[in-house]
């Protein structure tokens, strides 16, 4: 038996999030007494390949090609793998890619399903996770009965732990590349910190009174090296693109450290930011539900606190 963790590159390098799930995989395949095998699909330089060796890789599986994400592709590529292996823990990130994938490996391996998972399971015999329910309101634990198990792993919750080893690199050409989906083109976000992967995220709400006052939160992020993002109504309105939002109905993220700048705080705005490390707000009410959530408050005018923010990152990163 073993455990398989799929981990997807981006432009053929590794994130911080695969070094948490290869991580996350090493460290259950130790307490379940089991090998860890780690699968990538992609065309990626054996250099960076042996740099997930860092973190406990010892048996990696490389499908060399660059194949366009199908999630019936990439499904029977994994299941394919997972039977192969005699894996009995399937992880995979809790992204956009592995919530569609997940689903249908499970039902191709018979396997028990938990998606956004939080940190090691509390259990091995019975198999019990932790995640999160009620739009984050609540911890629940989850036990999961079959003998296969498939886990999607929330950003940010397991940490990552170094574990020197020398990997096996396995480089398979796989002739699973027929599509149900026809590609006809493809449009990659470059130089951008995308909203899942990022460690700081600025994000702006209805506060910022307008499309035309973004520059400046847009600049603390530069300053930064952060993502930004916005509630629902900005997005709804059409200040900032759709793919900005954030909340229970846009995107869930976990950063290290949330800005929520003229946010208010709506309960499906929480839900989507309840798992960041560190929540930063400033409103002017200080009655407003973020402050709920917060780890640090400012009560203030936003147009003249966002500029003093700026200015005292700025000094402190040229320091």
């Amino acid at each position: 038996m073993s455990v398989l963790v799929y981990i997807e590159p981006r432009e053929g390098k590794f994130k911080k999030y695969s070094f948490e799930l290869v991580s996350y995989g090493q460290r259950v395949a130790s307490a379940l007494d089991q090998l860890l095998h780690i699968l990538v699909i992609g065309k990626v330089a054996r250099e960076e390949l042996n740099s997930l060796g860092q973190y406990g890789a010892t048996n990696i599986i490389n499908v060399s090609e660059d194949i366009p994400f199908d999630d019936q592709v990439f499904t029977g590529i994994i299941s394919n793998f997972a039977k192969q292996k005699e894996a009995n823990v399937v992880v995979l990130a809790h992204s956009l890619t592995g919530r569609a994938i997940a689903p249908r490996l499970a039902i191709r391996l018979g396997a028990g399903l938990s998606t956004a998972v939080n940190g090691l399971p509390a259990s091995y015999k019975p198999f019990i996770v932790n995640k999160k329910a009620f739009s984050g309101k609540t911890l629940v634990q989850q036990e999961i009965t079959t003998e296969v198990k498939v886990l999607t792993l929330s950003q940010n919750t397991a940490g990552i732990t170094e574990h020197s080893a020398s990997p096996v690199i396995e480089e398979i050409n796989s002739d699973a590349v027929a599509s149900a989906t026809k590609v006809v083109s493809t449009e990659v976000i470059t130089g951008k910190v995308l909203l899942n992967e990022a460690e700081i995220i600025v994000s702006g709400g209805r506060g910022m009174r307008g499309p035309e006052n973004w520059k400046p939160l847009e600049e603390l992020a530069q300053i930064l090296g952060a993502a930004t993002a916005c509630s629902r109504p900005v997005s709804d309105e059409g200040w900032r693109p759709h793919h900005e939002h954030v909340g229970q109905t846009g995107k869930v993220v976990a950063p290290s450290l949330y800005f929520a700048l003229g946010i208010s705080g709506a309960i499906q705005h929480l839900a989507g930011i309840s798992s960041s490390k560190v929540i930063v707000a400033v409103n002017k009410d200080p009655e407003a539900p973020i402050f709920s959530a917060a780890d640090y408050g400012i009560v203030g005018d936003l147009q003249s606190v966002l500029p003093k923010m700026t200015e005292a990152f700025r000094k402190f990163k040229a320091s």
